[in-house]
C-alpha cells in the first residue's frame, strides 16, 4: 500500500503527511475507548503513511496524551511530528499564563514521553485574553521554543478577527502557526 503523500506545513519545514491523526479519541472524548486498541490505532496510522499526531491536556484530562505517549514511544522519533496545546484544561477551565504554560508543556512532554514537542499552540485563544497571549503566552514560550523544548508555536481558535488581533501584536516570528477550527 502506497504510504500518504507528505506537505511543508507553512513555512515551519515540518514534513507533514496530507492526513494527520487528531488524537482526542484516546482521550475517550467520544466514547470510552480501549487503551490497546487506541495504541495500535496510533501504529496503524504511522505504518500507513500518517507522521503528524495532534493531542492536548484538554482531550480527555490529559488521558490522550497519555494514551498519545505510550503509542509514539515505539514510533522513530525523528519520523513523527508531535502537536499539543496550552492554555485550555476543561470546559471552561482555561489559564494562558506563562507560569501555567510552561508547567503544562512539561506536563506534555512527560505524558508523550518526547524530549520536545514539534507544535505547541494555544488552545481556543478566543476564551482568554488576547493581550495577555501577546504579552505573556507567548514570550513563555519563545522561552521554551529557546530551551528546545518545542519547535515551533501556533494558535488555535473559531472567529477570524482573533488572528489579526494577535498576529499584528506580536513580534514577528513568535507565531509559526495558525489554526482556525471549524464546526460541519
Amino acid at each position: 500500500m502506497a504510504k500518504l503523500p507528505k506537505r511543508v506545513l507553512g513555512s515551519t519545514g515540518l514534513q507533514v503527511s496530507v492526513l494527520g491523526f487528531g488524537a482526542s479519541p484516546l482521550g475517550s472524548v467520544f466514547e470510552d475507548i480501549n487503551e490497546a486498541e487506541g495504541i495500535a490505532s496510533v501504529h496503524e496510522a504511522f505504518r500507513l503513511g500518517i507522521n503528524f499526531f495532534d493531542t492536548s491536556p484538554f482531550y480527555g484530562a490529559t488521558k490522550s496524551e497519555t494514551v498519545l505517549g505510550k503509542a509514539l514511544k515505539d514510533l522513530p522519533r525523528d519520523e513523527i511530528v508531535v502537536a499539543s496545546k496550552v492554555g485550555r484544561y476543561g470546559p471552561e477551565l482555561f489559564d494562558f499564563s506563562a507560569e501555567r504554560v510552561t508547567a503544562s508543556v512539561t506536563e506534555s512532554l512527560a505524558r508523550l514521553q518526547v524530549p520536545y514537542i514539534d507544535l505547541i499552540q494555544c488552545h481556543d485563544i478566543e476564551f482568554g485574553d488576547l493581550d495577555q497571549i501577546v504579552n505573556e503566552t507567548l514570550p513563555a514560550l519563545a522561552a521554551l521554543k529557546a530551551r528546545g523544548l518545542v519547535r515551533f508555536v501556533g494558535i488555535t481558535g473559531l472567529p477570524l478577527g482573533i488572528f489579526p488581533y494577535v498576529l499584528d501584536r506580536a513580534p514577528p516570528g513568535s507565531v509559526d502557526v495558525a489554526l482556525q477550527r471549524v464546526w460541519a
